[in-house]
C-alpha cells in the first residue's frame, strides 16, 4: 500500500474516532475546553435577581439549550431558597460557520508509472469553447472540484430571572413554579458520564 493510502486511511480512522466521542453538551457547569464545551452560568445581580445562561456547543440543538436554561433557573430558585421565577428578559442568540472542505477523494492516483502517478484523462471538443480537458488532478471549469459544504451552528439562551416565595401568580405567562419545571423537565436533562 502506498504511503498517500495509508496516510489517508490514518487520517480517516482519527476522524472517525474523533467523531464517535463528539456528544452534545450535557447539563453542567460551563467549561471552554475538552470533548464537550459549553454548560450554564449564572451571575447575580440583586438579591433576587439573577442572570443565567446556557451555551451549547455544535452538537446541541437549540432545543435543547433552552431546556437546560430553564432547569437551570428552576434549579437556582430553589438552591437559594425560592418557590417560583419570572423572566425579566429572554434571548437566544446562533452563531453559525460555513466550511468548504474540498473532498479527499476527488483528485485520485490511479498506479505508478515512469513519470509518476498515471490517471485518466479526456479532452474533448465544444464548438464554443474548443478543444478542453479533464482530469481528476488537475480539474476543469467543465468538471467543477467536489467539496463538502456544511454550516455549523451553536446556540446560547440567556435570561434575567427574577425569584419570590410563595404561591406562583395564575394567568402570568412568564412565572414559573421552580419544583414543577423540576420535576416535568428531569426526566429530558443530559448529565456528564461518570468520570469525565
Amino acid at each position: 500500500m502506498s504511503m498517500k493510502k495509508v496516510a489517508l486511511v490514518a487520517a480517516l480512522a482519527i476522524a472517525a474516532g474523533l467523531s464517535a466521542c463528539a456528544t452534545p453538551t450535557p447539563y453542567q457547569p460551563k467549561v471552554t475546553s475538552g470533548a464537550t464545551t459549553g454548560g450554564f452560568s449564572e451571575q447575580r445581580l440583586e438579591g433576587d435577581r439573577y442572570r443565567v445562561s446556557f451555551a451549547g456547543n455544535s452538537l446541541t440543538s437549540r432545543e435543547t439549550v433552552e431546556r437546560y436554561l430553564l432547569y437551570r433557573s428552576a434549579e437556582l430558585t430553589t438552591q437559594q431558597g425560592y418557590d417560583w421565577f419570572e423572566t425579566a428578559d429572554h434571548r437566544t442568540e446562533r452563531t453559525a460557520r460555513t466550511y468548504v472542505e474540498p473532498d479527499p477523494l476527488a483528485r485520485p492516483a490511479f498506479g505508478w508509472g515512469p513519470y509518476g502517478y498515471w490517471r485518466p484523462a479526456w479532452r474533448y471538443y465544444g464548438p464554443h469553447y474548443g478543444w478542453r480537458s479533464w482530469d481528476p488532478f488537475w480539474g476543469d471549469p467543465f468538471w467543477a472540484d467536489r467539496a463538502e459544504i456544511r454550516t455549523v451552528e451553536k446556540f446560547e439562551a440567556a435570561a434575567e430571572i427574577v425569584m419570590h416565595k410563595g404561591k406562583k401568580p395564575e394567568g402570568d405567562p412568564r412565572a414559573y413554579d421552580a419544583r414543577e419545571i423540576m420535576a416535568n423537565l428531569a426526566s429530558t436533562i443530559q448529565r456528564p458520564a461518570p468520570g469525565k
